[in-house]
């Protein structure tokens, strides 16, 4: 007779393929196994899914729009609270945060609203399906930073390649740059304060919400696994053009295009890095130019944009693309969950066993 008087009612459990259980009993709770070898457009699939995993997707995009919102208007708030404070009119604070005409300010408040969005996707991700915020910037789960700045280098490769399509092409109708330089004052102090240290946070939050968790959200919505990834890089892509307010069709094509491109990206290389450093470089680029030659409102809110940028930003695309994921290859990226975590594990821990 065993000492142990359990052992006479309990048998053995065998090793499990997901990592569950092993050398324990029958009559141990055993949480239900999540799906392995998740590309990053099905990574919800491995957190808080369940046998109805959908609801947690379908209130996790509503509350990430609603908390999205309350981040762009927090720091307006702050803003404005502390201009009142130091006596500043109704009228002159107005001026300085609506946006009609582009001030560092709008910028500044622009760019910490969507900085803020990065933790309102964290924090979706944790509550609502019991995923680290790692795994929202890749499936690693972390952000791979040798590959991002690697990706940042591609786009000045992807960026001097359509300086040189664009050369014979037709002058852009409405481009608003000049080639006269632009005097240096203290807006564009500014300015310029704003787009180095805080540009980079407002590209990456609008990765982590469209090309992120939006990605993450569709693709783990549709069940089969090949639709999936056409539905997670096109809904996002029309998202984020739309998102952009009013705009004629060639610069709502050439950001849904960008969308395509980098919603592409993550699932091909099984991360944000890419996509966030392509977008940086874009805003960069795009605030540098206004600087200097042009205005900023114009650059936030370009209007009469010509058929002709269309050429130039599918052959930017497509270059960068191939770079990106060929670069991927060869640093050897994973991709998939299957190819960080050993066979059988999990994306959220198991409970303690009682």
């Amino acid at each position: 007779m065993s000492a142990n008087p359990h052992e006479a009612f309990a048998q053995p459990v065998p090793p499990d393929p997901y990592g569950y259980g092993q050398g324990g009993y029958g009559y141990a709770p055993q949480p239900p196994p999540s799906p392995t070898h998740l590309p990053y457009h099905r990574l919800l699939r491995g957190g808080a899914w369940g046998a109805n995993g959908w609801w947690r997707v379908v209130v996790g995009v509503i509350v990430l729009v609603v908390l999205v919102f309350l981040a762009q208007a927090l720091p307006v708030t702050v803003l404005a609270v502390y201009y009142a404070a130091r006596g500043m009119s109704y009228e002159d604070t107005l001026a300085r945060l609506s946006g009609e005409i582009v001030t560092p300010s709008f910028l500044l408040v622009v760019n910490l609203g969507w900085a803020f969005s990065i933790l309102v996707v964290w924090l979706v991700a944790r509550t609502l399906h019991g995923l680290r915020p790692g795994w929202v910037s890749s499936v690693v789960p972390r952000m791979r930073w040798r590959y991002f700045v690697a990706c940042l280098g591609l786009s000045l490769v992807a960026l001097l390649v359509t300086v040189v399509l664009g050369a014979f092409l037709p002058a852009q109708a409405g481009d608003d740059v000049t080639g006269q330089l632009n005097s240096f004052t203290t807006t564009t102090r500014d300015f310029l304060l704003v787009v180095v240290l805080l540009t980079p946070l407002q590209a990456a939050g609008e990765e982590y919400v469209f090309r992120g968790y939006l990605t993450q959200a569709f693709g783990s919505l549709i069940p089969s696994p090949r639709v999936s990834a056409a539905v997670a890089v096109l809904a996002p892509s029309l998202l984020f053009a739309l998102a952009h307010g009013a705009q004629d069709a060639p610069i709502f094509f050439d950001r849904f295009a960008f969308g395509v491109v980098a919603g592409t990206l993550v699932i091909l290389t099984g991360g944000l890095e890419a996509a966030v450093a392509m977008h940086v470089l874009n805003n960069w680029l795009a605030f540098g130019l206004a600087l200097a030659f042009g205005d900023m409102t114009s650059a936030l809110n370009p209007e009469g944009s010509s058929w002709w940028n269309i050429p130039i930003t599918v052959v930017r695309a497509v270059v960068y693309l191939a770079l990106a994921v060929w670069v991927a290859r060869r640093m050897g990226l994973a991709t998939t969950t299957e190819d960080r975590l050993h066979p059988g594990s999990r994306l959220v821990p198991s409970r303690a066993r009682m």
